[in-house]
Order: C-alpha cells, then structure tokens, then sequence
C-alpha cells in the first residue's frame, strides 16, 4: 500500500487515521437499489470499498503536500479526545495512530505552513486543535488556517442556531487564537495551491488543485465517499445538503478530470485512495496507480 505519491515538484503523503466499516451501503446510499448493489457488489468487495454484510469500507485520513515552498495539510480528519456519541470509533479517540502516522511521513505539528479544509464536517476538522491543560489549542502551531468563506460562515449561522460540537471544539478555537483566514473561491497559495468550488455536499465545500503549470493532482475531499459514486455519479449519500447539486458536481469535477495525468486524491476511497479518472460506460473509474 503506497502512502506516498509524486506529481510533478510535488509529494504528497497520506495520512490515515482509520480505515473501517461504516455504514450499510444502502442506507448511506439511498438511491442504490437492492439490483443495482447486486449487479455492482463483486468489483466493490474486490476493492475492499464494500464487506460480506454489504457494508461500506471508507478511509479517514488527512494528506500532506510538499511543494517547493510550503508544506501544506489538506483536511485534518476526526482527532483525539472528542466527544462523538453518535459514532462509536471517533468518540473520546486516545490513540496515536495519527501522530504515528504523520512520523512516518518524517513530519511534525510544526512542520506545516498551512492547514486548509474542504468543509467544516467532523471527520475533516478533528486534528485542528489538540486537549491541552483542559482547553482546545491549534494542533500545528505554526500553521495559516484557511477556511472557504463561504462553508466558514454557513457553519457560522447554523452554530449560532444550534451549537455544533465539532465548530465548537476543532473550528472556533482557532478563530479565537487568531491563526485562520476565511477566503473566497479565487484564493491561491503561491503558484501551486487553488481552489475549485465543488458545492453540493455542503453549500461551501471546495476541492484543491495542485500543480504549478497544471492540476498535477486534486484533492477531492467529500465531492465523492465510494468508488461506487464515480460509476454513477448522480448517486449522492445522505449527508449530502443538496443531493441534486452534488450529483451534477460530481459529475462535472469526473468529466474534467478524465482521461488526464491528474491524480485525484480521494477523502475516502479505500486504499490506495489515489487514481486517475477514467471512462467507464455512461460513468468513471478511479484507476489506482
């Protein structure tokens, strides 16, 4: 299993978290059929992205980019030491995994320059702040948060509305120790980081393009949870805000990426995670490289 990934003046390190069962395919997928699963079931248990009980296998990790200048963190998935009630195996988290994991990729908190977010749901925001001496402070001290404007203050208004445990714990701690900025949709990092509006999952949610004179990779974040989501990307799970909107995204941001060299760096695809888009009848493939 390959955890590092080379894309022109850039590297890219895979940082997983967990990599486990989920929830029931056609529960997180609800317009899958009972014949549409059956006819799909033998290519997604051979890519490990579905189990014997037909539940579905995602990965939960962060990506770190090296480019020539900056060392970037793309989403920051669950964290430890947070209450999660509601899902089991990120509730309370004590574990090293995630420390041990960005080790091994010879990194430390304070190696990265930026920490930038897809969207503000739990499992892309936990490791933004870290439990020290009772309260919530910036996991990686040195890093800029950049937040998309538009996700930053729909989370903002529906906090305001009714507490959200993750804006509270892994979001709003950052706003008060100053490290964040909220930018707009034509935001650049240097001339290798971009962002590209991908709404639908959230009204602000944003994929990443990396590349110096062209999209060496992209980061999809939750544009897409299952590989089964190429093959037919009208199919929207249900944590999706507007299923509609997601589906014409998805399908928008597959059309734009296939039959390129792009890498497309999935948030949840099992592993290897990363592919390249490819045609597959009226959908796409995310060939593993």
């Amino acid at each position: 299993m390959s955890l590092t990934f080379k894309a022109g003046d850039l590297t890219i390190h895979r940082i997983i978290e967990q990599e486990t069962s989920f929830l029931p395919a056609q529960e997180m997928l609800p317009t899958l059929t009972p014949e549409l699963l059956a006819e799909n079931r033998a290519w997604m248990q051979a890519a490990r992205a579905l189990d014997a009980n037909d539940v579905l296998q995602l990965c939960f990790q962060s990506y770190v980019v090296k480019t020539p200048h900056h060392t970037i963190l793309l989403d920051s998935c669950i964290g430890n030491d947070k209450p999660r009630p509601q899902r089991p195996k990120w509730n309370m988290k004590t574990d090293d995994t995630y420390m041990r994991s960005l080790a091994a990729a010879g990194l430390s908190v304070g190696d990265i320059d930026y920490v930038m977010c897809t969207h503000l749901h739990v499992d892309h925001v936990g490791w933004n702040t870290r439990l020290e001496n009772g309260r919530w402070v910036p996991t990686f001290p040195n890093a800029r948060y950049v937040f998309g404007k538009t996700e930053f203050d729909y989370w903002m208004d529906v906090h305001a509305k009714t507490p959200v445990p993750p804006i509270a714990d892994s979001v709003l701690p950052i706003v008060e120790a100053k490290r964040f900025e909220t930018v707009g949709d034509d935001h650049a990092i240097g001339d290798h980081v971009r962002i590209l509006p991908t709404p639908g999952h959230t009204p602000g949610h944003v994929a990443f393009r990396l590349g110096r004179a062209r999209d060496e990779a992209v980061f999809s974040g939750d544009l897409m949870h299952s590989p089964i989501q190429a093959r037919y990307p009208e199919m929207s799970v249900k944590f999706d805000v507007d299923q509609v909107q997601a589906g014409k995204t998805r399908r928008a941001f597959l059309e734009r990426y296939c039959d390129t060299d792009t890498l497309c760096c999935t948030a949840h695809f099992p592993s290897p995670s990363v592919g390249k888009i490819r045609r597959k009848g009226s959908g796409f493939s995310c060939e593993a490289v």
